[in-house]
């Protein structure tokens, strides 16, 4: 009978057939490394995301309002940095972090919106 090892430690496993992980240890070990951004780079980058998202969500608390682009900034908001964009029909680019939105209007105005597919 072949013996088993661990993923992580590569110590023998006893137990069940289809255990993986020696210890609970070794297993969380094994997922958070295999979880964890893998760059320096990635990280900023999904740091930032995230401050985006919380500066979003704390401007728009009622799910729709509109704020100046000095404000936004202010905060720290990164334009360069959103998830993904939703063009209406009408032509108009939301940009979104996420389920928080924005749209770029006339006079450095933004209109918040949070985008109620993604919470439901």
């Amino acid at each position: 009978m072949e013996k088993r090892k661990c993923l992580e430690c590569g110590d023998a496993i006893t137990g069940r057939k289809d255990k993986k992980y020696c210890s609970d240890q070794c297993r969380t070990t094994h997922y958070n490394r295999l979880n964890s951004d893998e760059s320096k780079f990635m990280r900023n980058i999904n740091n930032i995301l995230r401050r985006n998202r919380r500066i979003l969500m704390m401007l728009n608390p009622d799910g729709k309002s509109r704020v100046s682009k000095t404000e936004l900034l202010d905060e720290g908001f990164k334009f360069a940095y959103f998830t993904n964009e939703y063009k209406t029909q009408a032509g108009k680019v939301y940009r979104f972090c996420y389920e928080q939105g924005y749209l770029e209007l006339e006079n450095n105005m933004y209109a918040l919106v949070i985008r109620k597919e993604y919470v439901d």
